[in-house]
């Protein structure tokens, strides 16, 4: 008897604790997608000057689609009456997604820094917690503090010396519009599949972009293919779309969008290295300084369930 009490008394902290396997999972996922779609920002820079932006977005979620319909296209079909029933939701997440999201990035990779791209794109977990928020969520007050710390860092690397552009009010307007989705993400209709969803939001983000794609090749004509455009344009399209988006979507799934958008506070960080690793970009200590208070508040926040 009483080494069935002292079970039942180390389980009941367990219980409530909750399970760390899917949280770990969702902090892991998150991180995953955070990483490559830091690439992407640079990608965007890099092709700025010679594939129009939406021309890069249109052919980035042409070939996303080829890679997830192998795995989605079948899924979509067989829920097609649930996708049906839930079309305003899924027609606002591929608006926000894919359509817009994308596009105003590589607008903004016209004149804008990539550093610059991935300061500014880290309010929108400002925003993601801002919705839970206002949802009913308690988020918690180490939650809060990681959230305030990663921000004051960032805010700080902004005023730190970095130049602005006309090219910053697209991110600006890019950050609004991931925020929003990611919150949007919660509200996923039960039962809706996961890949068959990704599919979905991708074909009709792609549709919706055929219209400005049609406008870009008649005023700005076409771009050359050519390695230096054909291999970021498969990059962006397999890793920081199909797997980036996947495991985004699973992650918010898992941990919710405040816990994940404080995981995405590192990209800022990673945007910077790789900016100062493949387009000599500067950096300095006063940098290096508020990543660390950056990485200080991901640590903080997104481990935290209180």
């Amino acid at each position: 008897m009483a080494l069935a009490e002292r079970r039942i008394r180390t389980a009941a902290p367990a219980a409530r604790r909750g399970p760390a396997g899917p949280v770990a999972l969702g902090i892991g996922l998150a991180v995953l997608a955070t990483l490559v779609w830091s690439g992407s920002f640079v990608t965007s820079r890099a092709l700025g000057d010679s594939v129009p932006p939406v021309q890069h977005a249109f052919w980035r979620w042409v070939v996303a689609l080829a890679v997830v319909a192998p795995f989605g296209a079948r899924r979509a079909w067989r829920q097609r009456a649930l996708i049906r029933r839930h079309l305003g939701f899924v027609l606002l997440a591929s608006l926000l997604g894919v359509t817009v999201y994308n596009t105003l990035v590589n607008q903004a990779g016209v004149t804008t820094p990539a550093a610059n791209m991935g300061m500014i794109m880290a309010a929108s977990p400002v925003l993601m917690a801002l919705y839970e928020r206002a949802g009913g969520v308690r988020l918690g007050p180490r939650r809060i503090a990681g959230l305030l710390i990663a921000c004051a860092g960032v805010l700080l690397l902004v005023g730190g010396g970095a130049s602005f552009s006309a090219g910053d009010l697209w991110m600006i307007a890019a950050a609004c519009c991931f925020g929003s989705y990611s919150a949007l993400l919660r509200r996923r209709p039960e039962g809706l599949d996961g890949s068959g969803f990704l599919f979905t939001t991708f074909l009709f983000g792609t549709v919706l972009l055929l219209p400005a794609q049609g406008v870009s090749l008649a005023v700005q004509g076409g771009f050359t293919p050519a390695p230096d455009t054909v291999l970021p344009l498969l990059y962006v399209g397999v890793a920081s779309s199909a797997v980036a988006f996947f495991a985004w979507n699973k992650a918010i799934s898992l941990i919710g969008p405040t816990r994940a958008g404080i995981v995405y506070y590192l990209q800022p960080v990673c945007v910077a290295l790789l900016s100062w690793a493949l387009l000599a970009e500067p950096t300095g200590w006063a940098q290096a300084a508020c990543m660390a208070l950056i990485l200080g508040g991901v640590v903080l926040g997104a481990g935290s369930r209180t």
